[in-house]
């Protein structure tokens, strides 16, 4: 079935009525170090892109979402033990020149050049101290360390963050001015701790991060907001009403929201999932029946309106692609009988 994805991306963003659901679903292609050190062998870039390319074209997805892997190793806390507060206080931004970020622009347009510009490309960008996170949680495998920073070291963690906004801001900048991205897929997610209520929270991590979003809306109005529930983190979504994007994508089965009610967060706003993401869940284990059965209650639902059917995450690698192949022909086939295609 041949139609326009671009368009059709483009309507749900402007909440207008499709005559199909897109699709939009996503998993890495390298796992651990290789996530990091991209520097270190280039090789890895290779098989990224070549990944991104084999999804495409055997998925047919509506969109596709770019991995930042490769390139999760920010470089001021690479070498880093990232212990104390003055371990906080020597981050400092490496500026717009520094190879992460020339090598990092180069490497997404060799990823958006094997889409053929049949679809629009999105680029995973973590919010700044989640950069931090994902260090400790992918590579160090040292999953109370993050909390334990934030709650030891307030202020020299919001500095820390203030500064590695500086490149990200820098990063989107530059993804926009020199490759044909469409928007970034921007990672937010609350502080796991009771020590960082909705205030605290406004006070020391909002600052730190909503100059990567706005940075991005001046470029483009088909930015998305992803509020991070992976390995099942909870979030109090509401927090991020005033965070302006184009879309909204949220872990509506960890956070218990489903789509219909979170949408009262974003009003007017297109949302994106309806899939548990987590392994053992019916995108892992599902008949092809039961996914059908799934795919269509969600579109009855959501309806053709300000929604993309994907998942509250990334999948995890070793879902067979096409498992999900199936699920967005299966979104071909409810087609809406009031619009044409």
């Amino acid at each position: 079935m041949k139609y326009d994805k671009i368009q059709l991306l483009k309507d749900a963003f402007a909440c207008k009525e499709t005559f199909k659901v897109p699709t939009g679903f996503w998993h890495h292609f390298v796992l651990g170090p290789d996530q990091f050190r991209v520097d270190k062998d280039a090789a890895i870039r290779d098989r990224i892109v070549e990944g991104h390319r084999k999804y495409y074209e055997l998925v047919d997805p509506d969109m596709m979402k770019m991995m930042n892997e490769g390139f999760m190793g920010y470089p001021p806390i690479m070498d880093n033990p990232l212990e104390t507060e003055a371990d906080l206080m020597r981050i400092r931004a490496v500026g717009p020149d520094h190879p992460w970020i020339r090598e990092q622009v180069r490497h997404v347009q060799r990823i958006i050049d094997q889409f053929n510009g049949e679809v629009m490309t999105f680029y995973n960008v973590f919010a700044p101290l989640q950069a931090i996170r994902i260090k400790f949680d992918f590579l160090d495998l040292r999953y109370d360390k993050f909390v334990k920073l934030a709650e030891c070291f307030p202020d020299a963690f919001a500095a820390a963050g203030m500064e590695i906004q500086k490149d990200f801001v820098a990063l989107v900048r530059q993804l926009f001015d020199e490759t044909k991205l469409d928007g970034i897929y921007y990672c937010v997610q609350n502080i796991q701790s009771p020590l960082y209520p909705r205030e605290r929270y406004r006070r020391l991590i909002t600052p730190t991060e909503i100059d990567v979003l706005n940075e991005a809306n001046k470029y483009s109005p088909y930015n998305i907001l992803h509020i991070c529930g992976y390995a099942r983190h909870t979030n109090v979504v509401s927090w991020y009403r005033d965070y302006e994007a184009g879309c909204y994508n949220w872990a509506q089965h960890t956070e218990r929201l489903p789509l219909a009610e979170g949408r009262r967060y974003f009003p007017g706003k297109c949302v994106l999932g309806g899939f548990d993401n987590n392994p053992g869940t019916l995108i892992d284990t599902g008949t092809p029946e039961a996914l059908d059965a799934y795919v269509k209650r969600l579109i009855d639902e959501n309806g053709y309106r300000g929604f993309i059917l994907g998942a509250d995450c990334s999948i995890p690698n070793d879902i067979d692609d096409r498992r999900v192949q199936a699920i967005c022909a299966a979104a071909a086939r409810y087609i809406n009988p009031g619009v044409e295609g």
